[in-house]
């Protein structure tokens, strides 16, 4: 493996422990927590929105940085989506997102998370979420 390789595969490891950190603070691997924030009926918990903010002022900061330069670190071009159309699987798609996140009290960050700390709740979700994952990849690759 060539020193940029591990580089690059220490730095993503870290930034994946340090996004991990900050779930579990934000107490986002909490699945009550996150029913809180979706719940308005009782007690509406807003600490799911303040860690949202939070995200998209850091992103939006980043993102602006990174992207005045000409290439990334470890890469000879950036690889952004050129698609800007809405069809019928990306509306599909969000909606079962959404379905799961409210049902389940996780989205898939803090759901891997919580599995990889060994909680059942965790472990189910992100079990629930590969086999979605490859139903999807199956039925898509099905699709003409």
């Amino acid at each position: 493996m060539s020193d940029r390789r591990g580089a690059s595969l220490a730095f993503a490891a870290l930034a994946g422990v340090l996004a991990g950190a900050a779930l579990v603070l934000g107490g986002m691997t909490q699945p009550a927590r996150v029913i809180g924030f979706l719940d308005f009926t009782r007690g509406w918990d807003p600490t799911l929105a303040f860690l949202m903010g939070a995200s998209v002022v850091v992103y939006g900061i980043a993102s602006r940085v990174i992207m005045r330069r000409s290439r990334p670190w470890h890469d000879t071009k950036f690889h952004l989506p050129t698609r800007q159309d809405i069809d019928p699987q990306l509306l599909i798609g969000s909606a079962l997102f959404g379905v799961g996140w409210g049902l389940g009290g996780f989205c898939p960050g803090p759901g891997i998370v919580s599995a990889s700390a060994g909680a059942t709740t965790g472990v189910v979700f992100f079990g629930a979420m590969v086999v979605g994952m490859v139903l999807q990849h199956v039925t898509a690759r099905r699709t003409p």
